[in-house]
C-alpha cells in the first residue's frame, strides 16, 4: 500500500482548499472514462462528451497525450499540485512552464515500462497539456463553476466540522475508498505498493475536494503535498425535489421542512433556491426561522454564507415515521466512478 508518514505538526497545520484547476483535472478524467456515476454526470457528459470526443479526433496528439499521462500513474507535469487562492490560468501556467524532457520522462513513468509513443516524442507537450485542459476548462467547468465552487467549499466546512467531532482519524479514513489513518504517523493514501514516503516537518499538506472521480495524490519535492478527493455524495450529485417525510411537513409546512431536510449537509441560500425552485425571499424566511427555532445553524466558507442542520434539527428529521437523510461528510464519501488511480 502506499504510505506517507506524516508527523503530528505537520497535520495539525494541513488545511482544506479549493481549486479550479483540480476540479479541470477530475473532469478531464470523466471525459476519459466516459461513464458517469449518477445522473447528473451522466447528464455532463451527454452535453460534453461529443465535444471532447471531436478534439481528440481531430488532434491525435492530445488523444495520445491524454491515454499515456492517465494509463497507470498520473503524469506529474499534467497535474501540478494546487497552491490555495491560484486562480486556474496560474496553474495552467506551471503545465506550460514544464521542460519538454521533463514531461517526456513522467509520461514514461505512467506507461509503467511501455514504449513511449512515437507520436509524443516531440518538444510541445507541455503547450499541447495546456491547451487541452484550457478547453475543459472553458468548455466544461467554467460555465458551472459558481454552483461547483459553492459545493466544494460546503464541503470543505463540513470536513473542518468533523475534524472538531470526530478528529483527524475520521476524516482521513472517509476521504476516499482506500484512505485509512493506521496510527503511528501513517497515512495510507492508496494501494499501490511503493516505499513509505515521509512527508517533512513543517511540510505543507492540503486535502482538495473534486465534485467527480475518485482523486488522487500530488507532491512537488519534499515541500508541499496534496490529496484530492471526492466530495460528499449528497452534495457532488445533481439535487432534485426528493420526498419529504410527511408527519415533518404537516408539522412544519412542507416548504419549509424541504428546505431542513436538505440541510444535511451545508448549503447556500443561493444552493436552495436551485434545488428547491423557490424564491429568494421564501428561502430566507425559511432559514431565519429554523434558526431561531435552533434546528439549523450558519457558518461562512470563504464568500459564502451555509447553512447546516443542528443536531436538534436531526432528531426532527429523522423521528420515526420520517426517511433518515445523508449526512454529507459525517457519513463516507461515495463510491468512486473511476478506475484505481495513485
Amino acid at each position: 500500500m502506499g504510505l506517507w508518514l506524516i508527523d503530528a505538526d505537520t497535520l495539525a497545520r494541513s488545511r482544506f482548499l479549493v481549486s479550479p484547476f483540480a476540479e479541470t483535472f477530475a473532469s478531464l478524467k470523466l471525459l476519459h472514462a466516459g461513464i458517469g456515476a449518477h445522473p447528473g454526470e451522466e447528464a455532463w457528459l451527454r452535453a460534453h462528451l461529443p465535444g471532447y470526443r471531436a478534439l481528440l479526433a481531430a488532434d491525435p496528439v492530445a488523444g495520445a497525450l491524454v491515454d499515456a499521462g492517465l494509463r497507470s500513474w498520473i503524469a506529474d507535469f499534467i497535474c501540478p499540485t494546487p497552491y490555495a487562492g491560484e486562480p486556474f490560468e496560474e496553474t495552467v501556467e506551471r503545465v506550460r512552464a514544464a521542460a519538454p524532457d521533463s514531461a517526456r520522462a513522467n509520461l514514461r513513468v505512467s506507461l509503467a515500462g511501455a514504449p513511449l509513443p512515437a507520436l509524443l516524442d516531440r518538444d510541445d507537450l507541455p503547450e499541447r497539456a495546456t491547451a487541452l485542459l484550457t478547453y475543459v476548462w472553458e468548455e466544461t467547468v467554467r460555465p458551472y463553476w459558481d454552483r461547483r465552487r459553492r459545493v466544494l467549499e460546503a464541503d470543505v466546512v463540513a470536513r473542518t466540522a468533523q475534524v472538531s467531532q470526530g478528529g483527524w482519524a475520521a476524516v482521513l479514513d472517509s476521504l476516499r475508498p482506500w484512505t485509512r489513518w493506521l496510527g503511528g504517523s501513517r497515512f495510507q493514501v492508496n494501494l499501490h505498493e511503493y516505499p513509505p514516503r515521509e512527508i517533512a516537518s513543517g511540510a505543507e499538506l492540503a486535502f482538495v475536494p473534486v465534485t467527480t472521480g475518485r482523486g488522487w495524490v500530488s507532491w512537488e519535492g519534499r515541500e508541499r503535498y496534496a490529496v484530492v478527493y471526492p466530495c460528499s455524495g449528497v452534495l457532488a450529485e445533481d439535487h432534485d425535489r426528493r420526498p419529504v417525510p410527511a408527519g415533518l411537513g404537516a408539522l412544519v409546512g412542507p416548504a419549509r421542512a424541504t428546505v431542513l431536510t436538505l440541510l444535511g449537509s451545508p448549503m447556500s441560500t443561493t444552493q436552495l433556491v436551485a434545488v428547491t425552485g423557490q424564491s429568494l425571499g421564501s428561502v430566507g424566511r425559511h432559514l431565519r426561522v429554523l434558526l431561531d427555532a435552533g434546528l439549523v445553524e450558519r457558518r461562512r466558507a470563504g464568500r459564502s454564507v451555509l447553512y447546516e442542520r443542528t443536531a436538534a434539527g436531526d432528531v426532527l428529521v429523522e423521528a420515526p415515521g420520517a426517511s433518515p437523510r445523508p449526512k454529507g461528510a459525517r457519513g463516507t464519501a461515495r463510491p468512486a466512478t473511476d478506475g484505481p488511480q495513485p
